[in-house]
């Protein structure tokens, strides 16, 4: 029923399969089961696409409201084995999952051994998207959470540091830079669909800055890259820091005056779940383990 409802959506074998991780024969094999099982052809397939029949529209109607249910039993019988055991199934950022999985997966490791993880990383909205769709159990991205129906639980706030050339003339790097500075650079950013893309637009634009518009990057390590060639300055957040500006050479880093722009990191779970008390401790647990293992960030209270 998954497999189909995959399918129903994506109106692509391949496509449908990849959004489920699974092989194409396996996915066309699942689908032909549900059509033998219910004695009637789903889809028509077609040398393009793939069409749903009349009963497949239906079905794919009735299957959402089923595995939605069948999911909440699910979800129930889980929380009364304990908190955090079994399958959990967690969506992250690319803005975080590189600098706070490192930080986090060990702890919960020792807190949670029975804990069955698996983590998708994707950009904001594809990760709220099958978040709704039931296809993972908590996600965790900069708040707040593009979408209505999301329950959210704020895990930390980190700064905004500006990463320039050290050719740039802004200065001693200890010196707590105003952002009204930024007006007179070239800011590159993150490709469009990244929060931190729309989080960097909103401090230029407060700041009168204008962003290089024949310059964008895929992941922050990019940009520091190209901010280390001289094509302009980026914004980035402190957990980020360590890990990129090691990377590049020719670099300084200016922190702003207060208050500095900043971002919050949290999590999000559907509100209709049932595990609202494990994702309270999986956000203790986060919270915890930033608070020991992270500088420049400041843990949220709970």
């Amino acid at each position: 029923m998954r497999a189909f409802l995959a399918l129903a959506e994506h109106l692509h074998f391949r496509d449908a399969a990849a959004a489920l991780r699974m092989s194409q024969p396996a996915l066309s094999g699942a689908v032909a089961a549900l059509e033998d099982t219910l004695d009637t052809r789903l889809v028509e397939r077609t040398t393009r696409k793939v069409l749903l029949t009349p009963a497949g529209e239906r079905v794919a109607r009735r299957a959402e409201v089923v595995l939605a249910e069948l999911d909440r039993l699910v979800e129930e019988v889980r929380s009364t084995r304990g908190p955090l055991t079994g399958p959990l199934r967690v969506g992250v950022i690319p803005t975080v999952a590189p600098y706070l999985l490192p930080v986090v997966l060990p702890r919960l490791a020792t807190e949670f051994p029975d804990l069955e993880l698996s983590v998708h990383e994707e950009q904001t909205e594809a990760i709220t998207a099958e978040l709704l769709a039931g296809r993972l159990d908590v996600v965790l991205l900069a708040l707040p959470v593009p979408a209505a129906g999301v329950t959210e639980l704020a895990l930390y706030d980190e700064d905004f540091a500006l990463v320039a050339p050290a050719s740039s003339g802004l200065g001693d790097p200890a010196a707590p830079l105003a952002r009204t500075a930024l007006g007179e650079l070239d800011v590159i950013l993150l490709n469009e669909g990244h929060c931190l893309r729309d989080q960097a637009l909103d401090v230029c634009r407060e700041a009168g800055a204008k962003a290089a518009a024949a310059t964008y990057a895929t992941s922050l390590a990019t940009l520091v890259q190209l901010v280390s060639g001289g094509l302009g300055v980026t914004l980035v957040p402190e957990t980020a820091l360590p890990v990129e500006t090691r990377r590049a050479a020719g670099l300084s880093v200016h922190r702003f005056t207060a208050p500095a722009p900043h971002r919050r990191i949290g999590l999000g779970f559907r509100a209709t779940s049932p595990r609202a008390a494990d994702f309270a401790s999986l956000a203790g647990s986060i919270r915890a383990a930033v608070a020991d293992g992270t500088t420049g960030v400041r843990v949220h209270p709970g």
